[in-house]
């Protein structure tokens, strides 16, 4: 795979990634938190007053051309920060939600979270359908995925209950109701849940790499190891794997037998050493992939790999 994959040439802070095939365009698309790496701002304003960057690729994954950013989103006054969208296809349109807070605060932590759900034809045009209803006001980093039963399920970190993953039921993608804590052993950020191989899997960035958790049911959680928290050779890829995307591709059949493989999209800080974040050097990002696989029920995961990245063609 190419190394990096992606730098976004504004900002050059290129930070959680989601990947979404658009059906208007024919192309794969990644949107993305466009962190402000340049900006001359007090304390940590500069991965606030973000907007959603958006990058695209007609060859299935393996390159990508930056494309802008998003419009439209604002729907109150000023200078907003978007943050860490989750985007899926359900029927006929695309759901986007959202992380959201007013303004530009100087420093994090200090302000309301919520999480903002838009709706779109086309990934371009938006509809806003105002914030989803949670028990807090420090939520972020969403991430929806169908129960087995019918409805959806929505991971997102409470900022506010120990940094933890809880989780939300809808029947329909507008209505939520919390359903209560699901990740709670340590602090940690970007619940991410797809199934490959037969289970379900939910990863976390916990600063020290991709922590792997398992379940066939959607409802308990056995942890399964640690992916990505050792450094790669590959250029721009030193550092823990930071919040992640997959794309599970069911197109390819992996040698030895049958089975799906699935790419993991996630972020580096490849210059940044401990959690200094002063300078451009310490805040740049670059996004990388790498390819999953399971193993005897575990999600193995090498980013030094020589792997082609081949996201498919999706049948609409």
């Amino acid at each position: 795979m190419t190394a990096p994959l992606f730098r976004d040439p504004i900002h050059d802070g290129a930070a959680d990634p989601t990947v979404i095939w658009n059906r208007a365009e024919r192309e794969w698309w990644m949107v993305y938190t466009n962190r402000r790496a340049d900006a001359p701002g007090p304390r940590q304003s500069w991965f606030h007053g973000t907007d959603l960057g958006v990058a695209s690729s007609a060859d299935r994954g393996a390159s990508w051309t930056y494309r802008g950013v998003i419009p439209g989103l604002e729907w109150e006054f000023g200078r907003n920060t978007f943050w860490a969208p989750e985007i899926l296809w359900h029927e006929d349109r695309y759901h986007m939600y959202v992380s959201y807070i007013r303004g530009v605060p100087a420093y994090s932590g200090r302000d309301t979270r919520t999480i903002q759900h838009y709706t779109s034809p086309d990934l371009v045009r938006w509809d806003y359908h105002g914030p989803i209803s949670l028990d807090t006001r420090q939520a972020i980093d969403a991430c929806v995925h169908p129960k087995p039963g019918g409805g959806f399920r929505l991971w997102y970190k409470d900022s506010a209950a120990g940094q933890h993953t809880y989780a939300a039921d809808s029947e329909d993608l507008y209505a939520w109701r919390t359903v209560g804590p699901v990740i709670t052993e340590i602090p940690h950020e970007g619940p991410n849940v797809f199934a490959l191989g037969g289970h379900t899997w939910l990863v976390v960035d916990a600063w020290d790499g991709q922590r792997v958790y398992r379940s066939d049911d959607l409802e308990t959680w056995e942890r399964r190891g640690t992916i990505l928290d050792k450094s790669g050779s590959r250029p721009d890829d030193q550092g823990p794997a930071l919040h992640a995307d997959v794309v599970v591709h069911p197109h390819r059949q992996e040698p030895g037998g049958p089975g799906d493989s699935a790419t993991i999209f996630y972020f580096t800080h490849p210059d940044r050493e401990g959690r200094d974040e002063a300078t451009y050097t310490d805040r740049r990002s670059a996004i990388q992939a790498a390819t999953l696989r399971v193993v005897d029920g575990t999600l193995v995961c090498d980013r030094d790999a020589d792997d082609e990245i081949d996201l498919g063609i999706p049948d609409d």
